[in-house]
Formats: C-alpha cells, sequence, structure tokens
C-alpha cells in the first residue's frame, strides 16, 4: 500500500463503498497515522464487518467509522463504539418513487430529503 500526497498534520477520510473483514481499511488507515494525520475517519457505504472487523476497528486508529443503514448494525454498534450509522432510508425511497413516476433521480444530488 502506497499513500500518495501529504497528511501531515490534517483530518483523514477514508472512503469506501464497502468494508468487510476491515483488513485493508485498518491497514490504511495505519498508514495515514504513521504519515502525520491528526486524525482518520471512515465513511462506508455497505458495512458488512464479518469475521474479524469489528476487533480490527476496535483496536485502530479510527475517531469514528461511519457506514449507511443498508445493513442493519444495531449488533455490531454495542460491541464497537466507534460506528455511526447514517439513515438513508427516504433518499431510497424517494429515489424509488421517481424512478417510478418517471421523474429525475438526478435532482436529488442536490436536493436530499430529510
Amino acid at each position: 500500500m502506497v499513500l500518495v500526497g501529504d497528511v501531515k498534520d490534517r483530518v483523514a477520510i477514508l472512503v469506501d463503498d464497502m468494508a468487510d473483514t476491515c483488513g485493508t481499511i485498518c491497514h490504511a488507515a495505519d498508514k495515514l497515522l504513521s504519515a502525520g494525520a491528526t486524525k482518520v475517519y471512515a465513511i462506508l457505504t455497505h458495512g458488512i464487518f464479518s469475521g474479524p472487523a469489528i476487533s480490527r476497528i476496535n483496536n485502530a486508529c479510527f475517531e469514528a467509522v461511519v457506514v449507511t443503514n443498508t445493513i442493519p448494525q444495531e449488533d455490531k454498534m454495542k460491541h464497537c463504539p466507534k460506528i455511526q450509522v447514517i439513515d438513508i432510508s427516504m433518499i431510497l425511497a424517494e429515489a424509488i418513487r421517481r424512478t417510478h413516476n418517471g421523474e429525475s433521480v438526478s435532482y436529488l444530488f442536490s436536493h436530499v430529503p430529510l
């Protein structure tokens, strides 16, 4: 793994579509911290969190690991206080409604329903 860019004295945010066992993302967080990042966050669309994932996150340098609720996380959150969940049910419902009615889904890029 190679880090490109300067993170010294900066907050680093890792963005990924999904994390399963979290080996790669935890390794990336360690790289960022050793390169001088002051804090490391992870933002994930799908937190699968299988096998050693929770243990790895608990032992990693993350300030927080933020995931959407595309996969239920209540049980994982009980074992890992670093996991935070964003509810995306409203935006998914609106995207489905717009698709069904033949309306623009790209409208949601600038007008997120809350």
